[in-house]
């Protein structure tokens, strides 16, 4: 259910999926103790796994979400990446899943159980083999979210891009092509949910599908004398490579500061291992083949040292 980091004729494939369980987990923040996630949920032996399995503790817990308003006791969800799309055969398989899922978990039943496609576009053709072929009814129920009734087992499908911003910015934000305005949003929602809520994954997706749009926010954070750091950390977020970076500045700081003995061994460490970090960032930021000039801006070094570093990566 993974996807990779790769790329395929020009195309950057990003791993969505822990993002999506993360962006889950912070729509229905103020019900985290009542609920249990289980990500990636194997059914049998065999690599048979539904992406997402919500389960309701107690059972009688009232959701006021609008992407929970089906919610039973179990809930299985399926989540198509901004790459993918919801298929007929997808739909096919969750059904299956879901189905075999109540066959061999003890004391469910098939009544307990609803089903969540989550996707960011509208899925025209499995809409019309819903209505035209299994003879649904499709409901639009609130913005983005439409019911699909006709079957003994509840089942809706959320299309990410049209929820609202105000109800539902984790889930809508999980994709490419973000607005200035909604990176400002996400990062200021994030800040007041650091130290309660994993946010790591979901955000460095959104920072590798959105380097363009994360750089402008940092030259608006430049203008308040921000670094690029400062506007990451301060919501929750070091991305790996950044982290690496502090962590090696730190190091050889303590190395040098203890090996002369001098406080000045200790601050050139420090300054120097700054340095290394925002190099890191700069690699970074270079494979995702983004502009040297906005790079420089972005991690404050010299427009020589971008070159430098990308001619070193040749």
């Amino acid at each position: 259910m993974e996807e990779k980091e790769i790329t395929s004729n020009g195309t950057s494939y990003l791993s969505w999926h822990p993002a999506f369980l993360q962006a889950i987990q912070l729509e229905l923040f103020e019900y985290r103790d009542f609920l249990e996630f289980k990500h990636e949920y194997q059914l049998v032996a065999e690599p048979l796994r539904i992406d997402l399995l919500i389960i309701k503790k107690p059972r009688e817990l009232v959701i006021n979400k609008n992407i929970a308003g089906i919610f039973k006791t179990e809930n299985i969800l399926e989540y198509k990446s901004p790459e993918d799309y919801l298929s007929i055969k997808d739909f096919l398989k969750v059904y299956a899943y879901a189905n075999l899922y109540a066959a061999i978990t003890p004391d469910i039943d098939l009544s307990d159980l609803t089903i969540t496609f989550v996707e960011s576009r509208y899925p025209v053709k499995l809409i019309k083999y819903l209505t035209n072929i299994r003879k649904y009814q499709v409901e639009k129920k609130y913005k983005g979210i439409y019911y699909i009734s006709g079957d003994y087992i509840p089942i809706q499908i959320i299309e990410s891009k049209k929820l609202s911003e105000k109800e539902n910015l984790w889930l809508k934000s999980l994709t490419r092509g973000l607005e200035t305005h909604d990176a400002d949003a996400i990062l200021e929602a994030g800040r007041k949910r650091v130290g309660e809520a994993a946010m790591d994954a979901y955000f460095n997706v959104l920072l590798r599908a959105n380097p363009e749009i994360f750089v402008e926010v940092n030259k608006m954070a430049a203008k308040k004398e921000k670094t690029f750091e400062e506007v990451f950390t301060e919501a929750g977020i070091i991305p790996e490579w950044i982290a690496r970076g502090k962590a090696e500045g730190k190091a050889e700081g303590k190395a040098e500061g203890k090996a002369e003995g001098k406080a000045e061994g200790k601050a050139e460490g420090k300054a120097e291992g700054k340095a290394e970090g925002k190099a890191e960032v700069a690699k970074n930021l270079l494979a995702m083949k983004m502009p040297i000039d906005t790079i420089a801006q972005a991690v404050q070094l010299p427009i020589e040292r971008i070159h430098a570093i990308a001619n070193s990566n040749l």
